[in-house]
């Protein structure tokens, strides 16, 4: 397959997305093959939280929507124009993929073909089901993806390099596993929002959709906010109020109710509006349902901490008071060319030739 066909599958996969959202699926006749897969599709994102009980159907249209929107033919060749992609004997890649959240590892998977290789993927229990329907579906597109991707349950052999995500700990055993093999491998991150008090009610609304979206699961997810000594915290929670709803989820209530009986037990102060608690806190990982705090008294000294932390965070939201900060509300619509960890992805396969 040429690197012009690739291009057109993605186009076209992309606009079988796009007949998919949150007001409704709509079928669109020019979109090849919708006869085997539109219904298909709309089914697998009904039954999508009976694979996974965080995987509601609007978490997986909000993934849906997304991508749609990123697989145009002008993202694609803006994002590609920047590498120097010629024909080359392809290496198999080994993808060992999250599933905090949908179609998490589909970046990885996209970079791996785009660059001229073969993917090797070993999906993660928590997402089984919506990746491999999407490489369906590009193959029904073009038979030649058949033989760029494969999917493996047992042990991972027979490849020549490796992306791996996961935790801190299995991190450890990644590095090990694969000391001998080019690699990347992802630790856990978080992101950070820095407020100075003066953003609008819009802006705050925006911050609760960085905040609750995918439940607060993924890395890309505000989950501590830098604040001056003197933030007002009511502008804060009126920016969250629009996001209630998020308590009649059972599994997020019941993280709420344990998490907020953890941190009144250790005699913690919170603040608390019944389905989001915040706490003062030195560290980047909250609990879902719950968003850490830290005062700052000048800009200069978040800016150096923030630099001297910059393996812990994932992006970071402002208003223009971070250089290269994420807009309120854009954390999770990264575009083609925002790298997780700020690792370049395809630099690192396309050096594997």
């Amino acid at each position: 397959m040429t690197l012009a066909d690739k291009k057109a599958a993605l186009v076209t996969l992309g606009k079988f997305l796009s007949q998919f959202s949150a007001n409704g699926n709509v079928a669109n006749h020019e979109v090849p093959h919708n006869e085997l897969f539109f219904s298909a599709f709309a089914d697998l994102i009904q039954l999508s939280q009976s694979h996974n009980g965080w995987y509601t159907p609007e978490q997986v249209h909000f993934a849906i929507s997304a991508w749609a929107e990123a697989l145009t033919l002008e993202n694609l060749e803006k994002w590609l124009s920047q590498y120097p992609i010629e024909p080359h004997e392809p290496k198999t890649v080994a993808l060992i993929l999250a599933g905090n959240i949908p179609l998490v590892g589909f970046h990885d998977v996209l970079c791996v073909l785009l660059s001229g290789h073969r993917a090797l993927v070993k999906l993660s229990s928590n997402d089984q089901k919506l990746l491999p329907f999407l490489a369906n579906y590009l193959i029904a597109v073009d038979a030649g993806f058949a033989e760029l991707i494969s999917f493996t349950d047992g042990k991972l052999e027979n490849f020549d390099a490796v992306i791996a995500t996961g935790s801190n700990n299995t991190a450890r055993y990644f590095e090990y596993y694969f000391k001998d093999k080019p690699s990347i491998i992802r630790k856990n991150r978080n992101s950070v929002a820095v407020l100075d008090g003066g953003e609008s009610r819009e802006q705050m609304v925006a911050l609760g959709e960085d905040i609750f979206r995918y439940f607060g699961l993924g890395c890309r997810n505000v989950s501590k906010i830098f604040i001056p000594r003197d933030y007002d915290f009511d502008r804060f929670f009126n920016g969250m109020f629009p996001y209630s709803d998020v308590i009649k989820y059972e599994k997020y209530a019941n993280n709420y109710d344990y998490n907020k009986a953890v941190f009144l037990m250790s005699n913690f102060k919170l603040l608390d509006n019944e389905f989001l608690t915040i706490k003062e806190d030195p560290g980047y990982a909250s609990p879902i349902s719950s968003v850490f705090y830290e005062y700052y008294d000048d800009l200069t000294s978040i800016k150096s901490k923030l630099g001297n932390d910059r393996d812990q965070i994932q992006c970071i939201v402002s208003n223009n008071l971070i250089e290269n900060s994420v807009g309120f509300g854009q954390t999770q619509k990264p575009q083609l060319w925002d790298y997780a960890d700020d690792v370049d992805t395809m630099a690192f396969l396309l050096s594997l030739r």
